[in-house]
């Protein structure tokens, strides 16, 4: 029985499922293979690098769907997705970021639509829908956290969670709602070892005329692929790892960002039930064992540290 690369749910001889289908358009009725290899993709972003709006040091392609033909096609300009090919190094990325985005929907993180599709040589490269983008390629404005504290790609891990908690009180609409948010992705990115969110991992949306955290993004379990021993990117509380939880809720959630006594347990409480609905979804996934194993392993051990 396979799965659908994109819904996890399985079918019994398509590649994709049509729900899996319909949620890129209600239009499109099959999904053909990406046009191009693993390692095609990552010249062609190479080749593209200059000329195109999307950075980073993942590979990155710009991409349209063109429902007729169903297929992604690159482009320069205009791509409403953004596709990011197996990476040369780390092992298994795509599926990684992809099932990290899925945890991050179970937890009450707000992500944009996203999957995993099949490329011509068998391989799998990862997909996810602009949220800076919206009909016809106009632009929403959006800016990450290195351009509203001045930093720059180079310095985007000279920061730290304070700081980061500083640019939502001085732009957000409504600060304390976008606080919550913020303690459930720092949360989150510390239970499924997620120790890369620097300031280029955060931005603001200005979206009916208030200003607030963008959707999430760049979420995946890098502490499994680098075997790192940090656990946040940027410090809190003055340090990267051995959290305690006194960390978390009191310094952080309560002194920190102001949030009451009520709405961190309720975050906590949340996050605690949520063990076997991770769980299945880490076993549905398109990890190798392994990997699945390792991955399995590390949340085990960050829940329990929530008490």
């Amino acid at each position: 029985m396979n799965r659908c690369p994109i819904t996890y749910e399985p079918i019994k001889s398509a590649r994709y499922s049509q729900r899996g289908l319909r949620l890129l358009s209600g239009r499109l009725h099959d999904l053909a293979d990406f046009p191009f290899s693993a390692q095609e993709q990552r010249e062609l972003a190479m080749q593209l690098a200059a000329k195109l709006s999307i950075q980073g040091v993942q590979p990155k392609l710009s991409v349209k769907l063109n429902v007729a033909k169903g297929l992604f096609e690159v482009v320069e300009s205009g791509g409403r997705f953004i596709v990011k090919p197996p990476h040369q190094i780390y092992q298994e990325v795509p599926e990684n970021e992809d099932v990290t985005m899925r945890l991050a929907v179970h937890s009450g993180i707000e992500i944009p639509l996203h999957g995993l599709m099949y490329n011509k040589d068998g391989t799998k490269s990862y997909f996810i829908k602009r949220f800076d983008r919206i009909a016809k390629g106009h632009k929403v404005a959006v800016e990450d956290f290195s351009q509203l504290l001045g930093s720059s790609r180079s310095t985007k891990y000279s920061s730290s969670m304070e700081q980061v908690a500083s640019v939502i009180e001085k732009h957000c609409s409504f600060p304390l709602i976008e606080k919550q948010k913020l303690f459930r992705l720092t949360l989150f990115s510390f239970l499924v070892g997620n120790e890369d969110m620097h300031l280029k991992n955060f931005s603001l949306i200005r979206k009916d005329n208030k200003v607030e955290l963008s959707p999430a993004y760049d979420l995946l379990n890098t502490t499994i692929l680098l075997n790192s021993s940090e656990e946040l990117a940027l410090p809190l509380h003055g340090k990267k790892s051995r959290f305690t939880m006194d960390d978390f809720f009191v310094y952080f959630a309560k002194m920190r960002l102001g949030l009451s006594e009520k709405v961190i347990q309720e975050e906590v409480a949340k996050f605690q039930s949520l063990q076997e609905l991770w769980e299945q979804e880490l076993q549905n996934c398109f990890l190798s064992e392994p990997l699945k194993q390792k991955y399995l392993l590390l949340i085990h051990e960050r829940l329990r540290r929530l008490g």
